[in-house]
């Protein structure tokens, strides 16, 4: 891959101020204050908070502490997306720090699923990066890693090492040159006006007759109301890792250098704001 490094660096340090508000509705000893943190877009929620965790239950009565869970403004926050993508897609356009709210009780099942160990949050993660491999490489590469590489990819992203992870990772990021790029781009774009999760196909890197194809080239096949016409008002933000990357770049570049560590490419749809 090419090393652009400061762009992989970039993406690995991105945080987002947030501010945790323990539900009103919640039954305290006395007053629960707010818990401050920087959270790193490429986490998951329930890998991170820990301390938000512990602040609060210094408030709470054990009898009333079931299984942590976390909304905004009404929307249940989905552990297994990315930090990032979350805030992208529910949150992009609003004043920071970003505020959760924290809640103990009433876990929405229909909307979440359960999160009871870290075990769980590693278990889903190498399963994308499994996912990715087989769209990149035939899972070649991942095969030919050992159970220590496995390890070390999760022991990188759980400690916030980027050295650590990227020195495996990066082996995730290579193809023959004469290819031109991978097999198939992981990606998954993301709607908040939509019911379906999200929208995952195969899409080649490079078309059959060599070109390469960018990121409009994607949305054009695969949301192409997210592309804007001449003279039209602009609908919507195509956004990654809480940008707006031109529609002329290369989409394997951006699979190798703004995809999050489960090696998918997270593209969040979301409506253009209002005045």
């Amino acid at each position: 891959m090419a090393d652009d490094k400061d762009v992989l660096r970039d993406v690995w340090f991105g945080r987002i101020p947030t501010c945790f508000t323990l539900n009103q509705d919640e039954v305290t000893e006395r007053e629960a204050e707010p818990y401050y943190l920087l959270l790193p877009r490429v986490s998951y929620l329930t890998l991170v908070t820990d301390k938000v965790k512990k602040h609060f239950l210094k408030v709470m009565r054990s009898e009333d502490v079931e299984e942590m869970w976390f909304e905004y403004e009404g929307t249940p926050l989905k552990w297994h997306y990315p930090i990032g993508v979350l805030f992208d897609l529910h949150a992009s356009n609003t004043v920071l720090p970003w505020n959760i709210t924290v809640h103990f009780k009433s876990f929405p099942d229909q909307d979440l699923l359960h999160c009871p160990s870290n075990s769980i949050i590693e278990a889903h993660f190498m399963s994308s990066i499994k996912e990715a491999d087989a769209l990149k490489h035939k899972s070649q590469v991942v095969n030919d890693m050992q159970k220590k590489d496995h390890k070390q990819l999760w022991m990188g992203l759980q400690n916030d090492k980027f050295d650590q992870f990227w020195a495996m990772n990066r082996k995730l990021m290579e193809y023959p040159t004469e290819e031109g790029g991978f097999r198939y781009i992981p990606f998954r774009i993301y709607q908040t006006m939509s019911d379906r999760p999200f929208i995952q196909k195969l899409f080649r890197p490079v078309s059959p007759e060599g070109n390469t194809l960018t990121l409009g080239d994607l949305l054009k096949e695969m949301y192409p109301t997210a592309i804007t016409n001449d003279g039209e008002q602009k609908r919507y933000q195509v956004v990654i890792h809480g940008i707006e990357p031109l529609l002329e770049t290369p989409l394997q570049w951006l699979s190798e250098h703004l995809s999050h560590p489960d090696n998918f490419l997270h593209i969040c749809v979301i409506p253009t704001p209002t005045d």
